[in-house]
């Protein structure tokens, strides 16, 4: 380990609060923890990150434990599970951004005019979706119609990449494969990250490989904007399941937050009147759509939760067809928004 990284872990641990407020903001401080749910930033009581203490050893400060799944790690392993961010030169570089440190310049290496950005970061992000191409036609497009999705060759959120760069843990070397590629972007329309859903080369499904989805760059508080908002908006988690309720009601404007733990996080947009949250049937989609309920109601936001007979919303489409869902729609969505199921 070199003395510059022993240094910037020394710092992270010394700011450890500042890490939690950041990646960790559902927990809160009690004593000398931070104590939250778990790294996707549930909400709860079974992950403690100690605060103070020792700056090495089994009791140091930066340390986390769960005691409901009995995981443990260091602050660093946060970041990365609250990132995405595998490559432990990036996660070094997404430490130093937020602790406000200068990125490192290598002894006799010249600087070049315009530095590459990190991979990791919204402008890493910002290249690889310039890099892709319109979705229509291709394994992208395919994988999508594979899944009773048409829609997706019209959204300008959703590219494809044929050679995007994939690595497994525990691999030492990256293989290019194709790619689905969405774009992450803030209230502003800024790019800030892109999701990758790694393909089968045939487009029928997913690539058979252990990480089949990953993402970088600033995810949390963002969203995949699949379509616009105006006075309502839809949002959920995954890609697919929010470009379900779009074929059966695309009248509807859906957002993808991309996982549990960044839904109950979204940032909502200003002027919002009404919420609707596209929940999975599972405990974690539930919990972040009462995270997400609380936080709407707190600004005046009336909020509306959609729920699948199915997993979720694309396994009721391909189960029941589009016009099955937008009937079960129709009697979970409000009397005043129900012309947008049939617009």
């Amino acid at each position: 380990m070199s003395v510059e990284t022993r240094d910037l872990l020394s710092e992270l641990a010394e700011n450890a609060e500042s890490i939690c407020r950041h990646y960790l903001p559902a927990g809160r401080r009690e004593g000398s923890y931070w104590i939250v749910g778990d790294l996707q930033n549930n909400p709860g009581r079974s992950l403690f990150v100690r605060l103070t203490g020792p700056a090495s050893g089994p009791g140091a400060r930066g340390k986390f434990t769960d005691g409901a799944t009995g995981e443990h790690g260091d602050l660093l392993d946060i970041i990365r599970e609250r990132t995405g961010i595998s490559r432990f030169p990036d996660l070094l570089d997404e430490a130093r951004a937020h602790l406000g440190r200068p990125q490192p310049v290598l002894p006799d290496t010249p600087v070049p005019k315009k530095p590459k950005a990190p991979g990791g970061t919204p402008a890493a992000a910002a290249r690889l979706f310039a890099a892709s191409m319109p979705i229509a036609g291709t394994l992208a497009d395919s994988y999508l119609r594979s899944r009773g999705l048409t829609h997706g060759g019209v959204m300008s959120a959703l590219r494809f990449h044929p050679k995007c760069w994939h690595r497994d843990e525990g691999q030492t070397r990256s293989i290019p494969r194709p790619a689905l590629i969405a774009a992450v972007t803030d209230g502003a329309g800024a790019l800030q990250g892109v999701h990758r859903t790694w393909l089968a080369h045939d487009g029928k499904g997913k690539a058979a490989v252990k990480t089949q989805r990953r993402a970088m760059g600033h995810i949390l508080g963002n969203a995949v904007r699949l379509t616009p908002h105006d006075d309502i908006l839809v949002v959920g988690e995954g890609i697919e399941t929010m470009l379900s309720l779009s074929e059966a009601a695309p009248g509807l404007p859906v957002w993808a937050a991309l996982s549990s733990g960044h839904l109950g996080a979204v940032l909502l947009p200003q002027g919002l009147q009404r919420l609707y949250i596209a929940i999975d049937r599972d405990p974690a989609g539930q919990r972040a759509a009462e995270r997400l309920t609380t936080r709407a109601i707190e600004v005046g936001v009336a909020v509306g939760v959609l729920e699948p007979r199915l997993g979720d919303f694309n396994d009721d489409l391909r189960a029941y067809g589009k016009e099955a869902l937008r009937q079960h729609l129709a009697g979970q969505i409000g009397p005043e928004e129900r012309h947008r199921l049939f617009h």
